[in-house]
């Protein structure tokens, strides 16, 4: 036997002496099999080492001696004229990729096409000669082309289009072909091999083993002759077993486990008496008779713990006997079912738990995050394409352009016992739309991109957020291009992390998340294990944000936006009547209101987190935010108003009051503790909030850890004056310290420890962190702010420039997605230096730049202590820390 030539079954094994490249991907695939000892159908491999220089004379007695063995497997013989055993022949590079063609039905010849007529009808063993006779005109149209014989190969181009249009395959030359097309058959089998025999060499369709040696030997000349070949080219050639073969007999293909769920059960269908018949109906793959499916459940799950993996498995059975034919990796999967296979595998101690850490993918985690679309579900809907994603997922709901339209919606909506799914579609949104946004399943607006306010809100609460530049807003109807809809129409939004976003007119059909059924919760416990000092936090504004993300492994919180609790709609016009207020003793009763209201607030967030710490920043949002944005609102507020005094304020009178509050460029004016050193009330009356819910649960055992963190500061000064207060000539501040001492005394509780900090979002702080270090104990970098100050742009605008800018590649991707490297710059100088002064300062990143892994990792390296991001993001800043520290360890 030439040592060239190997043979394979279910009980022979290619020796492992014979290097593996010198099967190529296909004959290293089948002796895979032949290990496992699954049911595979035997082989002959002619390796890369005689492939292109075959001798057919040589290689005879071996080649034919080994399709005997074949014979005796499949209990069919090659050339028997009853019933024959028919090849396939593989030409099985070492590329990932190729160009070959498949190459099926040889021993289909005038002695045996008659016997095997008898079994599958003459129409289809016509089909079989077509293909037959299509697979092989390729090779001989690349030798011509080889060969410079462009007549030639143009007439056999002819003559492969015509057989194209015949079979109704349009696709390229390798893919799998589908048998039992609708085809006008009208020659019989022997015909068509009169027909095509001039294409061949001589005695091509005269007997079964001229015919296999002459293919070898056409398919060897054509790879001497291609200079691309570089002798890493194997041939294959394996027997053929057919689904509609005999009485018992079925083909089909499953995957080993369900591609969405991940559930291990087999997922696919099975044809009875069929052989990839197109339109053919399928049965369920679990209904196959118990003793096959217990074969193909071993198989599967055995291909799982061998290449980790979810394989789709290609089977037939032929006359009661189940033969394997293929196995392959699937690229369409869900991240859950490649998560509840990994965690299986785990499980079993197959893999080791680094090795399930390492393996997804962190962002991968967005779609089990959030709904996603059941594909079917969209078909014949109307649709538009594009946009900027703002935040993953898929949301179905009515439209109203308005946050009191859809508020006032919804609470009819309620009342009535309807569907109270809704969208938010706006050209902008504001801070008094983010109540909207909480109770909507999602939010289409026309301006900003990634980091918009509206994303940001849309993220925070777990809701689907899509930017549209070309969203035009008129009247009660909305358009984008020839796309359109009205106010009260449902839409679905599908935004994919990765790929296209789509808006769909209707409804489709929503496949929602479950954290625990979806393995998430268990991958998240054991991702967990790897880290070390470094966690991750949550943003939170409420005890249910909290809640969520503690389930999804936050380590505390990291920020809690305390002007968000300001819009909710029983507290909104209490606060506008606070800052609108001329007379000191209603502002006072207005700022009481708000204090037991922020009380409850605090209490709830630090009861769920109980033992762990929660930064609470107090107010930050300019004044002008709050204010009334429009008639309604303005009239809701009046009316609010008037209740509580004799006389109803006029409108003209509000509005002055209003509009004094206005200010040219908000985000760098009054706010943040510029608001505190103007209006020290409202930062006293959330301090003295905090520490009465601190005090509530330290006497009920509870374990409250807050820390106060005072925002936008621009020097040490304005922190020690927040801090700790200041007295000068004629006047004075009380700084928290002090509003803690009194109210501890006042209250006759017992001291809880508690932290004062700052957000670092100013270069001017980063830069002064040295001396700021000396009146905070922790520092939070609050990179939204940071990248806007330090780049000089607006996230809610810089999407207008951005594409020009990355077309002359002016700037490296999304600055408020990727942290920029001077703003690394300027966070690591702030961390240094920050600890020159005080080298047990704590810090953080808060903010969507946290749930970046790339930013994640630099966090890490910088020294930082932890990241913060929203609640939906925490499972993926959690994954990326988990990577990070294994990858430090080397595992």
């Amino acid at each position: 036997m030439d040592s060239r030539i190997h043979f394979f079954s279910q009980k022979d094994v290619i020796p492992k002496k014979v290097a593996p490249e010198l099967l190529g991907i296909r004959g290293r695939q089948a002796n895979e099999f032949a290990e496992l000892g699954f049911p595979i159908l035997p082989g002959v491999i002619l390796d890369t080492e005689i492939a292109s220089e075959i001798d057919a004379k040589a290689i005879k007695k071996d080649v034919v001696a080994l399709l005997g063995k074949c014979a005796e497997l499949v209990g069919k013989t090659y050339g028997d004229p009853e019933n024959p055993m028919l090849l396939k022949v593989v030409i099985s590079s070492n590329l990932a990729i190729t160009t070959y063609p498949a190459l099926h039905n040889f021993g289909l010849v005038k002695p045996t096409i008659e016997g095997f007529a008898k079994w599958v009808g003459e129409d289809f063993a016509a089909h079989e000669v077509l293909f037959l006779v299509r697979g092989m005109l390729k090779i001989e149209e690349r030798i011509k082309e080889l060969e410079a014989k462009p007549k030639e190969q143009e007439e056999i181009a002819a003559q492969l289009k015509r057989l194209g249009n015949m079979l109704g395959i349009t696709g390229p030359s390798n893919e799998l072909h589908k048998k039992e097309e609708v085809i006008a058959i009208d020659k019989s089998p022997g015909d068509y091999m009169d027909e095509y025999a001039k294409f061949f060499p001589q005695g091509f369709f005269d007997d079964a083993e001229s015919q296999i040696l002459i293919t070898v030997s056409e398919i060897s000349k054509m790879l001497q002759m291609d200079d691309q070949n570089d002798r890493d080219t194997a041939i294959l050639i394996a027997p053929m077993v057919y689904g509609n073969y005999g009485k018992d007999s079925c083909s089909g293909d499953f995957f080993s486990r369900n591609v969405v769920t991940g559930d291990k059960k087999l997922q696919g269908h099975f044809f009875r008496g069929k052989f990839n018949e197109t339109g053919a109906s399928g049965q369920e793959i679990n209904k196959i008779d118990a003793t096959h499916l217990k074969q193909l459940e071993k198989i599967a799950w055995t291909l799982e713990d061998k290449f980790k993996e979810i394989r789709q498995i290609r089977f037939t059975v032929e006359n009661g006997k189940l033969w394997l034919i293929e196995q392959r990796l699937i690229d369409q999967k869900s991240t859950q079912a490649d998560i509840k296979l990994l965690l299986d595998l785990a499980k079993r101690k197959i893999i080791a738990p680094a090795t399930v850490v390492k393996a997804i993918e962190p962002l991968r985690l967005n779609e089990i995050l959030h709904p996603i679309i059941n594909p079917p579900s969209v078909k014949g809907l109307k649709s538009w394409k594009g946009g900027i994603a703002g935040a993953p997922g898929a949301a179905i709901g009515r439209v109203y352009f308005s946050t009191d339209g859809l508020l006032e919606a919804k609470k009819i909506a309620h009342q009535k016992g309807q569907d109270e799914r809704f969208i938010l579609v706006l050209e902008s949104s504001f801070a008094e739309d983010v109540k909207a946004i909480e109770v909507s399943t999602g939010v289409l607006t026309a301006e900003g991109g990634y980091s918009a306010h509206a994303s940001v809100v849309a993220r925070q609460y777990g809701k689907v957020s899509l930017v549209a530049p070309i969203l035009k807003i008129k009247g009660n109807k909305a358009t984008m291009g020839d796309f359109g809809f009205s106010e009260g129409d449902y839409i679905t939004i599908n935004v994919p992390f990765y790929g296209e976003s789509m808006v769909y007119k209707g409804t489709a059909e929503l496949i929602e998340p479950d954290p625990k059924e979806s393995g998430l919760l268990d991958f998240i416990d054991l991702s967990k294990g790897f880290l070390k000092k470094f966690h991750v936090r949550c943003n939170a504004d409420t005890p249910r944000d909290a809640a969520l993300a503690l389930s999804f492994g936050a380590e505390g919180v990291g920020l809690c936006r305390t002007e968000h609790m300001f819009f909710k709609a029983e507290r909104i016009n209490v606060f506008r009547e606070m800052l609108l207020s001329d007379n000191p003793k209603e502002r006072q009763k207005a700022l009481d209101k708000l204090q037991v209201m922020q009380r409850d607030d605090f209490y709830g967030i630090m009861k769920v987190m109980a033992g762990k710490e929660v930064t609470i920043r107090l107010l930050d949002s300019p004044l002008h935010e709050f204010m009334p944005h429009n008639d309604d609102e303005l009239a809701a507020y009046i009316a609010h108003v008037a209740k509580n005094k004799k006389t109803k304020p006029s409108k003209a009178e509000i509005q002055a009051q209003i509009d004094a509050l206005h200010e040219f460029n908000p985000m760098l004016g009054h706010r943040g503790c510029r608001i505190a050193v103007s209006y020290p009330e409202i930062y006293a009356m959330q301090v003295k909030a905090i520490f009465e819910a601190a005090y509530k649960l330290r006497a009920e055992k509870i374990d409250a850890r807050p820390e106060i963190m005072v925002p936008i500061v621009m020097n040490a000064s304005e922190l020690k004056l927040i801090a700790y207060g200041k007295k000068i000539e004629g006047s004075s501040y009380i700084g928290i310290v002090d509003i803690e001492e009194t109210l501890r005394k006042e209250k006759k509780a017992k001291e809880v420890e508690y932290q004062i900090g700052t957000m670092i979002e100013l270069p001017a702080a980063a830069l002064g962190a040295g001396e700021i270090a000396k009146y905070g104990r922790f520092f939070s970098f609050g990179t939204n702010d940071l990248t806007q100050t330090t780049l000089g742009i607006s996230r809610d605008d810089f999407t207008a420039f951005m594409p020009d800018y990355t077309l002359f590649d002016l700037i490296q991707g999304n600055p408020f997605s990727t942290l920029d490297g001077r703003v690394k710059e300027l966070i690591a100088l702030a961390t240094d230096r920050g600890r020159l002064t005080r080298p047990d300062l704590v810090c953080g990143l808060c903010g969507e730049h946290g749930a970046n892994p790339a930013n994640v990792r630099f966090c890490m390296d910088a020294g930082l202590n932890y990241v913060s991001c929203s609640p939906y993001s925490v499972p993926i800043a959690l994954l990326a820390v988990a990577q990070a520290e294994l990858e430090k360890d080397g595992k």
